[in-house]
């Protein structure tokens, strides 16, 4: 008998023939819920799409409004390779091959030709400012050649193996695009320099190659980045920007040894990187020639 009144109850609970509810509710009452979320969903949905279309006009296409980047840019080098070490053998030409095929891709946007056919002959020496005139965008902004020439030694042009095949490599270095970036205050062009890196061999001791990373040759002289090349106005705004390169070529590295290299950027306008970033103003990789 109990279990019938309990069944009775349940099913006059989801369907209440008497007072015509369902679920305790009756249909205009379950009308004013559905009405009161519909509608407050509706305006929730109408509050993010408000918000994101104000959000979007304070939005430049070609400039970041706010930009939030480290004082120090990066570096980094090519051929870049996994965990950057370099490290190949003379008498294999499969194990530098590798190399000069990935310099000689990196640089192909860098042809005079294409330079020539998609940049501006720029004044060197000086910041190339393109400024906009009030609302009115500057925009497509024009860029400065940078000729594949300018690497010398190191273009892959004289030298189609950039010195794999007889133990003087070429390595060459980026400096990370930073939008707005002016590296110098007075005139003085950006240079890089390379030498042994200090490494740590035991508790207290640490060690470093500088008799065994020999001579070097910079290309451009003096492994500078000319200040025409500056203000980096962004992808968007400067299509056919061209990145400076600086080239180091190795001319008497010590063989069938691991010798760590440091690069460093230095420029009186851009801070020295810290130890916590390795890439921050600088870039350590590892060079191997083996002869045997």
């Amino acid at each position: 008998m109990a279990k019938d009144n309990e069944k009775s109850t349940w099913k006059e609970f989801v369907w209440n023939p008497r007072t015509r509810e369902f679920l305790g509710r009756t249909a205009s009452s379950w009308g004013l819920i559905l009405l009161f979320y519909l509608v407050f969903y509706i305006f929730l949905a109408g509050m993010f799409v408000l918000t994101m279309y104000v959000m979007l006009q304070t939005l430049d296409d070609h400039k970041p409004t706010y930009q939030d980047r480290l004082a120090t840019p990066g570096m980094m080098i090519r051929p870049k390779s996994e965990a950057l070490e370099i490290s190949y053998n003379i008498q294999n030409t499969e194990s530098w091959d590798l190399y000069a095929k990935a310099l000689d891709t990196f640089l192909g946007p860098y042809n005079n030709s294409l330079q020539t056919e998609k940049n501006n002959e720029c004044l060197p020496d000086q910041y190339f400012v393109q400024e906009d005139s009030g609302d009115v965008k500057n925009n497509p902004k024009r860029s400065c050649q940078f000729n594949r020439t300018v690497l010398e030694g190191c273009s892959g042009i004289s030298d189609r193996y950039y010195g794999y095949h007889d133990g003087k490599p070429c390595i060459i270095i980026k400096l990370n695009r930073v939008i707005g970036m002016l590296p110098s205050k007075d005139g003085e062009a950006p240079y890089v320099t390379c030498g042994a890196k200090r490494y740590k061999v035991g508790k207290d001791e640490w060690k470093e190659d500088t008799d065994k990373i020999g001579e070097l040759l910079y290309f451009p002289p003096n492994g500078t980045y000319n200040l025409m090349y500056y203000p980096y106005y962004g992808k968007k705004a400067q299509v056919n920007y061209s990145q400076p390169l600086v080239a180091v070529k190795f001319l008497n590295i010590t063989t069938n040894e691991d010798i760590n290299i440091e690069c460093k950027i230095h420029a009186n306008n851009i801070p020295t990187g810290t130890e916590r970033d390795k890439f921050a103003g600088k870039i350590s990789f590892k060079l191997r020639i083996n002869t045997k």
